[in-house]
C-alpha cells in the first residue's frame, strides 16, 4: 500500500496531532495548547549594594553582572567586587539579566548598646594623700639623660645600653638622701623616638631639661619643650657636662630664651642648675629643687576606688608573656586585678618593681610590671580596671566592634570619593565627545585607551621589581611604633615602594621567615633575636635577616636596601672645558680625520674621559678621542 494509508491503519484516530476534524467517523478534540508564562525570578535589592552581594542575590557569579552591565556607563575596568552600585545600574543589570526586582524588607536593626568604660568621676578631696611626683628626663641625644640617672639611683644602665645611646622609655623610683621618693621616667634622644618622649611629657608632672653645656640647644631638645608645653608641665633645665674645658654653660641658658624657656637669673621662673652627671656635681641641689617643685604643686592622688594608669611600654617575654610597664595614677593595683587596656584585658598574676623583684601592691605614682595580659596592649594605651572578667570581655567586643564600624565608614567615604571623580571625568570626557556619532566615539574611546591595555603587562612587572616588602620585629611595642614612624616619612614610593608586610614584638619565629619567603621580604629586627633553627630556615630559603641593637644603623641598612632596587642613575662631571681655535685634517694611513686645535679654558682635559663638541645648544659629536699614537702628525 502507499505510505499513507499503511499510516493510517497503524495509527489510532487523533494520534497525528492534527485538529483537522473528523477522521472515520471519529470526532477528534481540537482544543489549543495553551503554553504557560514563565515566571521571572525575582531578585531582592537594596540601596548601596555592591557587586558581590548583586549577584549573590541574583544566584549568579560576579562575571554575570560585569556582562549584564557591558555596553552600559558603567566603567568594567573600575568595578571591584566590593564597589558599590548606584540604583539604577543595580535594576538594569536585573533587567538585561531576564529578571525582576523587588525591593528587600527593611529590618530594623537593634543599636547596639554602648558597653564601653570611661574614667570615674573626680575623687572627693577628703580622700587625697600626698603622693610622689612623676618626673621625666628628657634632651637630645647624648646630652648625658640616663647617666644623670645612674647617678641619682647609684646604678650603671648606660653603660649596659647598645651604641651608649637609650632606645627605650624606662621607669625607675629613687629615694633620695632626704628620704623622700621620686619617680623617674628615662625617655630615649634620638630623633626616631618622638613617641615616647611625647608619651612621656603626657604622663609626668615635672619636666627635667638635660641639656649639654658643651653642646647647647639642638634639634631634640627644642621638640622636648614643644612637648612639655603642649602637655601643661613645670620644666627644671639641668645644664649637664659643665665638668668640661669647652662648657659654656651661661651659652645654653641665652639660646634656651629664645625657645620661650627663661630662666630665673633672666627674670623668668624656671629653675635652672649646672652639674655634672659623670662626677655627681650638684645633683643634691637638682632633686632639691624637684622635691620643692612638688611640694608647691601639692600633688595628691586617690589610692581607694578602682584602678586607672598609663601604659609605658609593652614587651613580650617568654617566660612571662605579654608584659607591660604602667604607670598607676589613682587606685591600688593588687593581684586578681581585672585590667582593660584598648582592646586587650588582663586579670593581673603578678607585678614586678624595676629591679625585677615581685611586688603585692602599687598605689598612685608608682612604676610596676604587669602580667597576665591576654594580649599585648599598644604603649600609651588607658589602664581602667573593671569588676569582672565578663565585664572585660564586653569592653574589648565592643572597642573592636567601634573600630570595626569606622573602618567601614571610612572604606565606605573613599569608594564615594573614587566614584565621584570618576563620573566626573566620565561627565567630562562624554561632553568632549558630544558631537560625534557613536562610532566615531567608540573608536575615540579605543585610541585613547589603547596604550593602557599595550602597557599594562609590562608596568606590573616593573611594580613588582621596584617594590621592598619588609618584616619588622622589635622587643617591646615602642620600638616597633618608632621604627614606623620613620618608615611613614618615607615619600619616594614612585621611585621604590616599600611595603610593610607585618610588624610585631617578639623574636623572630618561623612564622615569619614564611611570611618573607611568601612576599620575597626582607626580615629587620631591633634588639630582638633568631634562634639557629630560624636562621637555618632562613638562609636555606634566602631570606635575608637584618638584626640591630641600635636603630640609626637599622635605618642605614634599610636605606642602602632601598637604594639597591632603585635603577643606576649616571651623573656628569665636567671636570675641564676647551675652545676650538682651528680644525684641520691629519692623514693616517690612507684617511683623513679631522682634528681640532684647542685652548683649555678651565679644569684640564684627560684623553681617558669622553669628549663632548657643543656648538650653541646643539651637540655635534660625543665619545672619546682617537689614541695619539695613530696620529703621525701632532700640532703643539
Amino acid at each position: 500500500r502507499p505510505k499513507r494509508e499503511q499510516w493510517r491503519v497503524q495509527h489510532k484516530p487523533g494520534e497525528r496531532g492534527l485538529n483537522k476534524g473528523q477522521f472515520k467517523g471519529q470526532k477528534i478534540n481540537s482544543k489549543p495548547v495553551k503554553l504557560e508564562k514563565q515566571q521571572k525570578q525575582e531578585v531582592e535589592i537594596k540601596q548601596r549594594m555592591t557587586v558581590s552581594e548583586l549577584a549573590k542575590a541574583m544566584n549568579k557569579d560576579i562575571d554575570h553582572v560585569y556582562e549584564a552591565l557591558l555596553n552600559t556607563d558603567v566603567d568594567l575596568e573600575e568595578l571591584e567586587p566590593d564597589t558599590v552600585l548606584e540604583e539604577k545600574w543595580i535594576k538594569e543589570a536585573v533587567k538585561r539579566s531576564g529578571m525582576k526586582h523587588k525591593w528587600a524588607k527593611l529590618v530594623e536593626t537593634k543599636v547596639r548598646e554602648n558597653k564601653d568604660i570611661q574614667r570615674q568621676p573626680p575623687p572627693d578631696p577628703a580622700q587625697l594623700v600626698p603622693r610622689a611626683p612623676v618626673v621625666t628626663i628628657m634632651g637630645h641625644v647624648d646630652h648625658g639623660k640616663t647617666t644623670l640617672l645612674d647617678s641619682l639611683r647609684k646604678s650603671q644602665i648606660a653603660a649596659q645600653e647598645a651604641g651608649g645611646i637609650t632606645q627605650h622609655i624606662g621607669a625607675f623610683r629613687v629615694q633620695l638622701p632626704s628620704g623622700e621618693k621620686i619617680t623617674f621616667l628615662d625617655t630615649p634622644g634620638h630623633a626616631a623616638f618622638s613617641a615616647m618622649r611625647a608619651r612621656g611629657a603626657m604622663v609626668t608632672d615635672i619636666v627635667i631639661l638635660v641639656v649639654a653645656a658643651d653642646d647647647g640647644v639642638m634639634n631634640q631638645t627644642i621638640e622636648s619643650i614643644q612637648h612639655a608645653k603642649k602637655a601643661k608641665v613645670p620644666i627644671i633645665v639641668a645644664v649637664n657636662k659643665c665638668d668640661k674645658p669647652q662648657a659654656d654653660p651661661q651659652r645654653v641658658k641665652e639660646e634656651l630664651v629664645g625657645h620661650d624657656v627663661v630662666c630665673e637669673e633672666f627674670g623668668g621662673e624656671i629653675q635652672a642648675n649646672h652639674v655634672s652627671a659623670l662626677k655627681g656635681d650638684n645633683l643634691l641641689e637638682l632633686a632639691e629643687a624637684t622635691v620643692t617643685l612638688a611640694e608647691v604643686l601639692e600633688l595628691k592622688g586617690d589610692p581607694t576606688g578602682l584602678v586607672e594608669g598609663t601604659v609605658i611600654e609593652s614587651r613580650s617575654d617568654k617566660g612571662k608573656g605579654p608584659v607591660t610597664t604602667a604607670i598607676i595614677q589613682r587606685g591600688t593595683l593588687r593581684k586578681g586585678c581585672t585590667l582593660v587596656a584598648g582592646k586587650c584585658w588582663a586579670k593581673v598574676r603578678f607585678m614586678f618593681d624595676e629591679y625585677n623583684q615581685a611586688v603585692s601592691e602599687a598605689g598612685p605614682s608608682i612604676p610596676v610590671e604587669i602580667v597576665g595580659w591576654k594580649d599585648l596592649p599598644s604603649a600609651g594605651e588607658e589602664i581602667l580596671e573593671v569588676e569582672s572578667e565578663q565585664r572585660a570581655r564586653e569592653v574589648v567586643e565592643w572597642r573592636s566592634y567601634m573600630e570595626e564600624q569606622d573602618k567601614i565608614k571610612e572604606d565606605q567615604q573613599a569608594i564615594e570619593a573614587k566614584q565621584k571623580q570618576h563620573q566626573e571625568s566620565y561627565n567630562k570626557d562624554r561632553e568632549s565627545m558630544a558631537h560625534l556619532s557613536w562610532r566615531q566615539r567608540r573608536a575615540a574611546l579605543y585610541r585613547a585607551n589603547k596604550h593602557k591595555l599595550s602597557h599594562r603587562l609590562s608596568e606590573k612587572t616593573e611594580i613588582e621589581e621596584l617594590t621592598l616588602p619588609i618584616i619588622v620585629k622589635g622587643d617591646v611595642d615602642g620600638s616597633v611604633e618608632a621604627i614606623l614612624n620613620v618608615l611613614e616619612s618615607y615619600d619616594a614610593d614612585d621611585q621604590c615602594e616599600l611595603d610593610v608586610v607585618h610588624f610585631g614584638v617578639g623574636d623572630i619565629s618561623e612564622r615569619d621567615i614564611n611570611l618573607a619567603e611568601t612576599f620575597s621580604g626582607t626580615i629587620y629586627g631591633f634588639n630582638v633575636a633568631a634562634n639557629k633553627s630560624v636562621q637555618q630556615m632562613a638562609a636555606k630559603k634566602g631570606i635575608p635577616l637584618r638584626l640591630h641593637r641600635v636603630i640609626y644603623k637599622l635605618i642605614d641598612e634599610l636605606k642602602d636596601d632601598l637604594s639597591s632596587k632603585l635603577p643606576s642613575t649616571t651623573e656628569e662631571n665636567i671636570i675641564g672645558e676647551a675652545s676650538v681655535l682651528a680644525t684641520f685634517d691629519v692623514t693616517v694611513g690612507k684617511k683623513k680625520i679631522p682634528v681640532a686645535g684647542c685652548r683649555v679654558q678651565k679644569g684640564q682635559l684627560d684623553k681617558k674621559m669622553k669628549f663632548r663638541l657643543v656648538r650653541g645648544r646643539n651637540i655635534l659629536w660625543e665619545g672619546k678621542p682617537m689614541p695619539v699614537s695613530r696620529v703621525k702628525y701632532m700640532l703643539i
